[in-house]
């Protein structure tokens, strides 16, 4: 047992010794690829979503020279008769590589050599029979021949160089070729790879060979979403048993949306909510958060705007295509959002292509970031938007109406509208600081009908709940009379505070060629019976 060869099932024994879910299925996945064309596969998704996990858990299920029957038996892959599970447990030679450990141990020796240097040691005293060579993949078909048996190489934080020390990615890179190239030198030693990390595999501009590896990341993940973190199922399961508000764990921790398997959760604010008690913004607590600052003061033209928009619980939509996968080449903001939407800032929906700011904890941070950078008109419009919540709750129709106005001439060119459902949109833009104070439900069933926004306050908040209305080309007195003829405000009839009718109506003046905006506010009467 080895530190590079064979490390043994010890870190998988200390995780199952802990509140586990089962995420053994990703092994069924990977024993799917042993000695095809597909044997290599890169999964990427962000930090301290269990990447490490499951590169323990393979360790433990391939490394020959430990018995993982007691840490996988009563799990999902032994389960209803796997053929495979039998097969492959426990049969190879296992080669282990958490990247990030590796740069710190290196020193100053070149990572590359480093890398050879130790697991050509550890291969001649698992092997002292073994022939060395010059050629590093030589001395792997020479290991394998004498051994009769191939290497399965998990790589964790493989793209660590690409983050942290960009000057060596080039020898890093190359040095990855030698062992992953389409030629027959990869089948004639590996069985699988499995490597994992942040980001997806670096686009160079050259024929990299490391490109034959299929790739699955928060943009693209397939048949590994469900492993991407905790899906509902499991949260709900996991709230059930640790007497956890699943509610308020789905508000905190879900909105990472996958095709096929809907929604995932940030596993490990999770497991922390749960340790803890406690419903918190553990996001701080990674090296993740202190990169958001840096990203999103990044200089394109229209970010700003952009991150007003997704504050405001506005989905924005995303080329995710021109990304080169590093930390340092950003062409626009695509690229910025992007590289957000892989380290967990952002959700991604591959259908609409579009991203949204996931969850309650996120966006915490996204406020808390935006204070800090140098992005004065973003902090403007968050003041803004306060400030319309003030006028609102004030009553101050004139007010409210004036900067409903100017929302939409700002964005006149991104939100043209003519419809209700478009002036929804700039709604959202204005009082996207809302989630300081309110719920935000929209199109809720009430009364006769559908209340088009209404913001219910969150428990501490003395604020009162607002339900608004939307016209278009219609008058803003009968946006009111249409909150009180279908009884909108009787789907908060459990609720013992104050509530305000608030009517926005929009319309175009032909003559003057200019958009008006008018707005009423009234406090809903309650009967006493």
């Amino acid at each position: 047992m080895g530190t590079y060869l064979n490390p043994g099932n010890h870190g998988f024994s200390g995780i199952r010794n802990d509140i586990y879910v089962d995420k053994s299925g990703l092994i069924n996945l990977i024993n799917d690829t042993i000695d095809t064309p597909r044997r290599l596969t890169c999964c990427s998704r962000p930090r301290r979503f269990g990447k490490s996990f499951a590169a323990q858990m393979l360790c433990a299920y391939y490394d020959k020279t430990c018995d993982s029957a007691g840490l996988f038996d009563d799990l999902a892959i032994a389960a209803d008769g796997n053929t495979s599970y039998g097969k492959y447990r426990n049969k190879f030679d296992v080669i282990y590589l958490d990247i990030t450990n590796i740069m710190g141990e290196a020193g100053t020796e070149e990572l590359p050599s480093f890398i050879r240097r130790k697991i050509t040691e550890e291969l001649l005293l698992a092997y002292p029979g073994m022939k060395t060579d010059d050629s590093f993949s030589t001395t792997l078909i020479n290991a394998t021949e004498l051994t009769g048996n191939k290497f399965i190489a998990i790589i964790d934080e493989w793209d660590a160089p690409i983050r942290e020390t960009p000057e060596v990615q080039k020898q890093y890179l190359t040095f990855l070729r030698t062992l992953f190239k389409s030629s027959g030198t990869t089948a004639r030693i590996f069985a699988a790879a499995y490597m994992t990390g942040i980001l997806p595999i670096k686009k160079d501009g050259s024929q990299s060979a490391i490109s034959d590896f299929q790739e699955f990341s928060m943009v693209c993940p397939m048949e590994f979403a469900e492993y991407a973190g905790f899906t509902e199922t499991e949260v709900q399961k996991l709230c059930m048993e640790h007497h956890m508000d699943f509610a308020m764990m789905k508000q905190w921790y879900d909105g990472y949306t996958l095709a096929h398997v809907g929604s995932v959760y940030n596993p490990n604010s999770v497991m922390k909510a749960i340790r803890n008690k406690k419903f918190h913004s553990y996001w701080t607590e990674t090296s993740a958060a202190k990169s958001l600052m840096e990203y999103i003061s990044l200089d394109f033209d229209g970010l700003s705007a952009t991150l007003a928009k997704l504050l405001g619980g506005v989905e924005v939509l995303v080329d995710a295509n021109g990304f080169a996968n590093d930390l340092i080449t950003f062409q626009n903001q695509d690229d910025v959002l992007t590289l957000l939407i892989h380290l967990g800032y952002l959700a991604y929906d591959e259908e609409t292509k579009n991203v949204r700011i996931p969850n309650e904890e996120i966006r915490l941070e996204f406020n808390k970031t935006i204070r800090d950078v140098k992005r004065g008109d973003t902090i403007r419009r968050i003041r803004e938007s306060e400030q319309l919540i003030y006028d609102t709750v004030r009553k101050n129709a004139k007010a409210v109406a004036a900067q409903i106005e100017k929302i939409h001439t700002e964005e006149t060119a991104l939100l043209y509208y003519n419809n209700e459902q478009a002036l929804r949109s700039v709604i959202k833009l204005a009082y996207f600081s809302y989630k300081d104070h309110y719920l935000k439900f929209e199109e809720l069933p009430s009364g006769q009908g559908y209340a088009d926004i209404v913001y219910f306050p969150k428990k501490a908040s003395p604020l009162p709940a607002l339900v608004i209305e939307l016209k278009w080309n219609k008058s803003v007195k009968g946006a009111l009379h249409q909150i009180k003829e279908k009884k909108y405000p009787s789907v908060l009839s459990g609720y013992g505070g104050d509530i305000l009718l608030v009517g926005i109506s929009y319309e175009k003046d032909n003559v003057k060629n200019r958009r008006r905006h008018s707005c009423l506010i009234e406090e809903c009467k309650r009967s006493n019976s």
